[in-house]
């Protein structure tokens, strides 16, 4: 899959963005409608078609149901008053009876339809689903590298599933559950003005304005204690994890009072929340079911007076009996439904934040592929800051020829691995120009400049997956073969071949399971696979040990035989070779030369080769120090034994 860079799935996402998480439930159906009625989709557009038609058709065998109850009421008090002859017995009882089966058929009917309705649109959902939660993982990777630096990558994949739960939830709260209640409300206050009249429908309404109104509020109130113990809970849990990986530093200073009046006191917050809570779910309850209860008693009081007046039969009392708690369900759903949806509204007001966040580094109107003549690489009086009150670059220029190797060093801090960045174009410049085989890389596409550009980096990440995977990464449709001959020039392929699972050996989370210099190996093997022309090595063997850096040198130097390569070292003894060094320092070029013109000079690359060599000289003397120590107390161990024997036989 292709990363977008500010193209087509930043367009799309465009639709995702208009919806204000903060705003009502029409504006977030708005934002979501081009995904449920995606225009590349006919068969979905087909499913919401069906979808709306078994919603109507379920929701009329809802509004029938009370019908043959009343009609089947009406037959059987009928059957009992009328006085019979005995060939009219078998007419009398059939007529109830089949009303009465017919009662029972529409209601099967209208759960048929209805379970038919939400499996032929759980697809459309579910797509509209895959699709936001793809744009959003797109949109991540389109944003630059100060972002993903600014975020913790934890909480980004958290919004991005809490997201994709909130836009199920959306989904399935409005179409399949609020769209089929508001449906209902009409068909019922329509039904009772044409078999009642308008006292019904007034009561009727009442009652559902009323019932909506007291949910609304106490549900908001409610959302107010349930977020207080939410809090409440995530604080003690806190506090009892850190107190327990702490247990040490408690037994020091016999704190496990205190520690244990800390966790008290949060969950003592957490008990008075959480007895809140059910309290206001009790008034809740309570509360509906009286505001019901008036409602369903007024419309049965009205049927009472008009069966008294002639005006309705028995039935009629039993029909609207049934319509008035077959409405109930619906009523009862209403705060559910405001609550979920609020609160998914809520979970994805991250995600829209991150779509509506347009991505720092986009390619220009225009921008062509990068033609690579050589790889010849350029720096033009380079300016370039992460922060416009620290200048990072000032005014760096220099060259890197076809096939040759210059090395950055310098000082912590001095600015050597921002050039890297530059290149890659992570980042845009302040003022000057970067330029491969003449063509700034502001000019070009960001996919044909980064194709062109091989990294090995000093912390080597992996994916948690196989050998082979990680190696692949570099050419994902590399054969085999390839992989195999990429390993070997790395000279991992030994340590491949004894595993014994070979390439299919797991290499664990970011690569735990490898050592420093296996993980570096594999990824000079998967840069070797991607056969850059432009080679980046920023400080690859600087964290390993002096055996394991000289193998991996070697390794560094085949790569890089015929290559552009700049090498960002902190080591100086790996850079020696460089056809040319250039010394960095406080983002300024300082000195620039070979390996003994720069020794010659005796000037700031002569200084901090000297401290080098006397820091290494120092750990040398220490490890024989240490060795030395160690052979001593070995012989004083082995002349101890047959003393410490013989006096044990005298004692």
């Amino acid at each position: 899959m292709s990363a977008p860079e500010g193209g087509t799935a930043l367009a799309r996402s465009s639709k995702a963005s208009e919806i204000n998480p903060r705003g009502s439930l029409l504006v977030a159906l708005k934002g979501l409608w081009p995904y449920l009625w995606p225009a590349d989709r006919a068969d979905l557009r087909t499913r919401v078609v069906w979808g709306l038609l078994l919603l109507v058709l379920a929701k009329i065998a809802t509004m029938s149901t009370p019908f043959f109850f009343k009609w089947a009421t009406d037959a059987v008090a009928e059957g009992e008053g009328a006085r019979i002859s005995t060939d009219a017995i078998g007419l009398l009882i059939a007529a109830p009876l089949m009303l009465t089966l017919a009662y029972g058929s529409s209601r099967i009917v209208m759960a048929s339809l209805t379970q038919w309705r939400d499996g032929l649109f759980a697809k459309v959902a579910i797509h509209a689903v895959r699709r936001l939660a793809l744009e959003t993982f797109q949109h991540m990777h389109a944003l630059s590298l100060r972002f993903h630096l600014e975020r913790k990558t934890g909480g980004l994949t958290r919004v991005l599933e809490r997201s994709r739960e909130g836009i199920e939830t959306i989904v399935r709260m409005l179409v399949l559950h609020l769209g089929p209640t508001i449906l209902e409300f009409a068909m019922v206050i329509g039904v009772l003005f044409w078999q009642f009249d308008w006292r019904y429908v007034a009561a009727t309404v009442g009652m559902i304005f009323g019932y909506t109104l007291f949910t609304f509020v106490m549900t908001e109130y409610r959302m107010g204690i349930r977020a207080a113990m939410n809090e409440s809970d995530t604080e003690a849990n806190a506090k009892a994890v850190d107190s327990l990986l702490n247990y040490e530093t408690v037994k020091y200073f016999g704190a496990e009072s205190w520690e244990s009046e800390r966790y008290d006191r949060s969950m003592a917050r957490y008990e008075r929340a959480t007895v809140t809570t059910h309290t206001s779910l009790a008034w809740l309850n309570a509360g509906q079911a009286a505001i019901f209860t008036l409602g369903l008693t007024a419309v049965m009081a009205l049927c009472v007076f008009d069966i008294r007046a002639g005006r309705q039969s028995v039935g009629s009392f039993v029909m609207v009996n049934a319509m008035m708690i077959q409405l109930y369900q619906p009523l009862n759903f209403l705060g559910m439904i405001y609550r979920e949806i609020k609160q998914s509204l809520i979970d994805i007001e991250a995600m829209f934040a991150i779509l509506a966040r347009s991505p720092e580094i986009r390619d220009r109107a225009g921008a062509h592929p990068l033609e690579m003549k050589g790889g010849t690489v350029r720096f033009e009086d380079v300016r370039f800051s992460y922060d416009p009150e620290r200048e990072i670059l000032k005014g760096v220029s220099f060259e890197v020829p076809a096939g040759r190797t210059v090395a950055i060093v310098g000082p912590s801090g001095a600015g050597k691995s921002t050039i890297s960045r530059l290149l890659y174009r992570f980042y845009d410049i302040n003022a000057g120009r970067i330029l491969v085989d003449g063509q700034d890389v502001r000019e070009v596409t960001q996919a044909s400049l980064r194709a062109a550009i091989g990294m090995v980096p000093q912390d080597t990440v992996l994916f948690n997956d196989t050998l082979g995977y990680n190696i692949r990464y570099g050419r994902t449709g590399a054969s085999d073969e390839e992989v195999a001959r990429a390993a070997e020039l790395a000279q991992i392929d030994g340590f491949v071949r004894r595993t014994p699972k070979g390439y299919a050996t797991e290499v664990g989370e970011r690569g735990l399971k490898l050592s420093g210099g296996e993980k570096q190996r594999v990824a000079i093997a998967r840069t070797i696979l991607k056969d850059p022309t432009i080679l980046i090595l920023d400080e690859a063997t600087s964290a390993l040990d002096s055996h394991t850096e000289r193998e991996i040198q070697d390794a560094l130097e085949r790569v890089s035989r015929g290559r552009t390569t700049l090498v960002i070292a902190h080591r100086l003894s790996t850079v020696v070779g460089a056809d040319e060094i250039i010394v960095l320092e406080h983002g300024r070029i300082a000195e620039r030369g070979t390996h003994n013109q720069l020794m010659d000079r005796q000037g700031l690359y002569h200084s901090m080769w000297e401290r080098q060599r006397e820091a290494e000289r120092a750990r040398e003397t220490l490890k024989a120090a240490g060795e030395a120590e160690d052979e001593v107390e070995e012989d004083e161990a082995g002349d101890e034994t047959p003393a410490g024997t013989a006096d044990a036989a005298v004692a």
